[in-house]
């Protein structure tokens, strides 16, 4: 069977390689002039793989490309130091390592954390006489057989010691142990450092062997739980920006893997350059973003129904867009109408048309391409027959 080929000489002269300038007078027939008819026989369709399938009509909304930053909010840069000093005996953890919740970081002797666990196991030991002889004493007080000063001093040293008893215990936490667990069997100089949050590790400052002053920081930790993308929108573009509203982006190392955040913050001041700061919690934890990224993103805007087809369906010639609409079946052969289409908002892997008169029932969404080689190796042909 030939391969059919109905168009004029302006769709002629769209697919020669000269690109030759069109008259006036074609441009006044384009309905007609753009119409190429591809026909394939029954072993060609098969090999294919022709699938048809109906335009849908799904929400999109024009996208407004912005770039910026991964960031994290001020409180998830976590400072892991020590209220008091010690020397770091033992660490694996470099700068970027990822760590878990709980994993143990770090380790610091300081032979001043014995002395912290004796005075606390003394003033233990002594809390359980203080307390026997508080209350010995306040029954002989109640009683009226001793007097009211002994009973006072009971309870003075009974409460005192109490009191640095907690005192000692909230030290004791603070640097790492649980006093509840020390007793004489078990006193140690070193104390475990363990990761109060999951994320990566920007900075060590220190080294294994290296004393570490009070308050010195030993590493730096950024929560990943809380990522979010930071972008910047100019003063014209801001009216077009809302809270809710969906954000694609993608970093400059992976510039084709699209992520996706949602707009939570639209910043409130104006900078000196007429541009604000939009925030956008990430959908997803994505494991290999890092704060400091640079960033492409669209932001979707002004969202609406459209009628959409696949990106497969959509093929590119001579930079213009075209699809294929099946046509009746005549003699054991398959016809496909070749159109051209004027594209919208592309989006996850939909193409809107923006063409309302064209019939979208049975678009070619698999094996476009291959109806477009067809097309174009029979045009090279000269215009002659194909099977």
């Amino acid at each position: 069977m030939q391969l059919k080929l109905i168009y004029s000489l302006f769709f002629l002269a769209l697919l020669t390689a000269c690109g030759s300038n069109y008259s006036t007078e074609e441009d006044d027939h384009d309905e007609e002039q753009n119409q190429v008819i591809v026909s394939l026989s029954e072993a060609q369709y098969q090999q294919a793989g022709i699938e048809l399938a109906r335009a849908q009509e799904i929400e999109m909304g024009a996208e407004l490309k912005v770039s910026g930053i991964i960031d994290v909010p001020p409180r998830s840069n976590i400072s892991i130091n020590l209220p008091y000093g010690g020397f770091l005996k033992y660490t694996k953890i470099l700068p970027g390592s990822r760590v878990k919740k709980g994993e143990l970081l770090a380790t610091i002797e300081n032979p001043e954390f014995i002395q912290f666990q004796q005075n606390y196991l003394e003033a233990r030991a002594m809390q359980q006489y203080l307390k026997s002889e508080y209350e010995r004493q306040k029954s002989l007080y109640e009683q009226n057989v001793a007097a009211g000063k002994n009973f006072q001093q009971a309870e003075s040293a009974y409460l005192s010691n109490e009191a640095k008893l907690k005192a000692m215990a909230a030290r004791l936490r603070l640097i790492g142990y649980n006093p509840e667990k020390i007793d004489e069997n078990n006193i140690s100089a070193v104390i475990s450092i363990y990761a109060p949050v999951s994320g990566s590790v920007n900075k060590v400052y220190t080294n294994i062997g290296r004393y570490i002053n009070p308050q010195e920081p030993i590493m730096d930790i950024t929560n990943a739980e809380d990522l979010h993308v930071e972008l910047t929108v100019y003063e014209n573009d801001i009216p077009k920006v809302k809270e809710g509203e969906k954000i694609r982006f993608a970093i400059a190392t992976e510039p084709d893997n699209w992520r996706e955040a949602k707009i939570f913050l639209v910043g409130g001041n104006v900078r000196e350059d007429r541009s604000v700061t939009v925030h956008g919690h990430l959908t997803e934890n994505y494991g290999d973003l890092l704060p400091g990224m640079y960033v492409t993103a669209f932001i979707e805007t002004n969202k609406q129904l459209v009628q959409a087809l696949p990106e497969e369906a959509v093929v590119r010639y001579n930079g213009k867009h075209y699809i294929f609409i099946a046509q009746a079946q005549h003699d054991q052969h398959y016809e496909y109408e070749m159109r051209e289409i004027q594209p919208g908002t592309e989006e996850n892997g939909f193409v809107e048309i923006i063409n309302n008169d064209l019939p979208l029932d049975n678009v070619v969404v698999k094996g476009a391409f291959t109806l477009l080689a067809k097309a174009k190796n029979t045009e090279e042909e000269g215009g002659g027959h194909g099977h």
